[in-house]
């Protein structure tokens, strides 16, 4: 096998290997910024290859792929390849289960129980928690006694049986913490209700009426056309990603598609082609948590004010893949972005750094201090995703937080305060009320509370 060092010395032609659709509208500024972000990561090793996907009013603004497919054979990436896109999945299941609600076979507020075998302790989950990570199920990604059995092929239920076993990590509605469990029950129910087997269901009732003719359940043994190789970085350079049954990813992470027909669904779900107004009203509605805490997850999707800009996204992460999916309502854009390497540099990130060329970023300005903040000093434990931490938090300069793990040396300056006990950094919130920090990453919303 060729050594990998070798690709080192065609960096050089690496922009040689990116494709772009050359329109009129294509903007050379932006051309111009991907070249050097992709170029940057391609030379320092954190990824494989790239395709993203400008799209705004109408017109391209950008459609280009930059290095490999392929390693091994020195592959080009094309702007038609397909990748795994891991939890953007999720949008898709929420969506067919809004579509059974559309034909009568469900309802939000039914306990999934009525259509799975599982213990829940007598606890009632409904449907919409499932979809907004609000159930308290432990999620499987996050169980140890998975990656034994995400190697091999085992009838689905082996799942459910495995995850009942776990503690809930919170009672239903009381946090939001990510859960690919619940996106993996609602796969079932899907089969349950429709009689078709989840990627059957999907390609009858998107794939197929929309035209997205390279969008479909990913295999771990099929050869695909055009599909690109996934890899991970690692600090001895670019590794090629561990195996994993595509068994078990399923609806909440197992599908496979491209940047052009993924903007085919985003265009068809944002204009009313895939539900009905109100289900996709519920569908992009983050609801609240038992005390009356807003979220910023609604339905397979993420929903919030982003440095301004009104955003609806969902990105993906599975071996050796990453991608990012954006649409922004008020300026009718759309971003998509897939890489086939999971490392340093995801979809988020080449997506985020291009988001600012087409669009005003307006960073919040803080507020004075209103109250004495000495209160808020202390150490705070609780659940987060995938572990329970204890996060430190001191007062600097008088009126910014210092905040980080106990057992890490390393801590983040929180300088921007909003009122209320509350501050923020990026989409971070972070609310101090009755002994407990309410901590907002939009995709979790965890309450840690303040040890004596």
């Amino acid at each position: 096998m060729r050594p990998y060092l070798f690709f080192s010395l065609l960096i050089t032609l690496l922009l040689g290997a990116c494709t772009q659709k050359n329109t009129q509208h294509q903007t050379s500024e932006l051309k111009a910024k991907a070249d050097e972000i992709f170029t940057a990561a391609l030379e320092a090793d954190e990824i494989a290859g790239a395709a993203i996907l400008v799209f705004q009013d109408g017109e391209t603004l950008l459609d280009t792929a930059c290095g490999y497919a392929s390693l091994e054979w020195s592959v080009p990436m094309t702007r038609d390849a397909s990748f795994e896109i891991g939890s953007v999945t999720k949008q898709f299941t929420a969506a067919a289960i809004l579509k059974l609600v559309e034909k009568g076979k469900l309802q939000l507020e039914d306990d999934f129980t009525k259509y799975l075998d599982f213990d829940t302790g007598g606890r009632k989950i409904t449907i919409r928690q499932l979809l907004d990570h609000t159930s308290g199920i432990a999620s499987y990604t996050e169980v140890s006694d998975f990656w034994d059995l995400s190697m091999h092929e085992h009838p689905r239920d082996s799942l459910l049986r495995m995850v009942e076993k776990e503690d809930f990590l919170f009672e239903p509605g009381e946090a939001l913490i990510y859960n690919n469990s619940a996106y993996f029950f609602l796969g079932l129910i899907i089969e349950e209700l429709s009689g078709q087997s989840y990627e059957d269901y999907l390609a009858k009732v998107f794939f197929k009426p929309l035209g997205m003719e390279h969008t479909y359940y990913c295999s771990s043994s099929e050869v695909v056309e055009k599909k690109a190789y996934g890899y991970n970085a690692s600090p001895e350079g670019l590794r090629q990603k561990p195996y994993l049954d595509h068994t078990w990813p399923y609806a909440a992470g197992s599908l496979c598609s491209t940047t052009a027909d993924l903007l085919i669904w985003l265009r068809a779900l944002h204009s009313g082609k895939i539900l009905s107004p109100v289900m996709y009203t519920s569908m992009i509605t983050p609801g609240t948590l038992n005390n009356g805490t807003p979220l910023r997850y609604a339905m397979g999707l993420t929903h919030y004010d982003h440095y301004g800009n009104e955003i609806i996204s969902h990105g993906g992460g599975i071996h050796g893949f990453l991608s990012e999916t954006r649409y922004f309502p008020e300026e009718d854009l759309y971003i998509i972005c897939l890489v086939n390497t999971a490392g340093p540099k995801s979809g988020v990130y080449f997506a985020e750094a291009l988001t600012w060329d087409v669009l005003d970023k307006q960073v919040r300005e803080g507020k004075p201090l209103d109250t004495d903040i000495s209160g808020v000093v202390g150490v705070y434990s609780g659940q987060v995703r995938g572990q329970k931490i204890d996060l430190e938090v001191k007062i600097v300069n008088q009126k910014d937080l210092l905040v980080g793990l106990v057992e890490l040396e390393e801590r983040d300056t929180i300088n921007t305060y909003i009122g209320s006990n509350t501050w923020i950094q990026g989409n971070e919130i972070f609310k101090f009320n009755n002994n407990a920090l309410l901590l907002d990453e939009v995709s979790g919303h965890y309450t840690l509370r303040r040890q004596p």
